[in-house]
């Protein structure tokens, strides 16, 4: 029987094959390279808010501590966000006819919230605890970035599983003393910057202090907090 196929099939048949997964493997790489990026995780991307609140005026400005505004973070797994009456502790008195805090005034006088937009977002089937992490150790700046700097509030990290992962699989890298937890300009211990606590032991790394507080602050082991049900319950 005369060949219905030429020859040449068989490298065309196998040039297909490799080029299709290629052409595969190249898309889903392109997915996971933009979903990781600011386009999709919002990095570095100032979010428009019905006031621009300046953190780097109230913070770095008016020395204005963290627990100021967001009061239940120390007690609760969300954070807090002010209601309209913090902002007017102040500002019934300072800036009083601003135009630019028109809309905090008119929340006040209606009783109406502010409709703030979210910065730092978790999707809804990841659990997350600010207490927890507060009081363990974990500094505001380390997942919201120095926002002392900030004139507008953005989200320095991606918050994505692999980032918070990072830590959780070696915690003694980020844990500082809690009683450093709300201070933006604290730096990690070196030998020209030791880190004393409160018990008197001074540490001049980093590894040897994260250790410390991780038996301090009964931090799980790496394994009960890298566990799914961690995060995802």
């Amino acid at each position: 029987m005369a060949q219905v196929f030429h020859r040449s099939a068989n490298t065309i048949a196998r040039a297909s094959i490799i080029g299709v997964v290629m052409v595969v493997s190249v898309l889903l790489w392109a997915a996971l390279e933009m979903q990781r990026s600011p386009y999709a995780t919002y990095q570095e991307v100032a979010q428009a808010q019905p006031v621009p609140f300046s953190h780097q005026h109230h913070v770095a400005g008016d020395g204005i501590d963290c627990r100021y505004c967001h009061t239940s973070v120390e007690s609760s797994s969300f954070a807090g966000i002010p209601p309209t009456k913090t902002c007017m502790n102040c500002h019934s008195q300072i800036w009083t006819n601003a135009p630019l805090l028109e809309p905090v005034r008119e929340s006040y006088r209606t009783g109406q919230s502010l409709m703030w937009t979210r910065v730092d977002y978790l999707p809804d089937f990841v659990y997350f605890d600010h207490s927890i992490h507060v009081n363990k150790g974990v500094g505001c700046a380390s997942c919201h970035g120095r926002v002392d700097t900030m004139p507008l509030m953005r989200a320095v990290n991606s918050l994505q599983m692999e980032w918070c992962l990072n830590c959780h699989r070696a915690p003694e890298k980020f844990l500082r003393p809690r009683d450093q937890v709300f201070n933006m300009k604290y730096e990690q211990p070196s030998s020209d910057r030791p880190v004393t606590l409160a018990d008197g032991r001074v540490f001049t790394d980093q590894i040897a202090l994260g250790t410390a507080l991780k038996g301090l602050y009964n931090v799980r082991s790496v394994e009960g907090i890298t566990s799914c049900n961690t995060c995802h319950r």
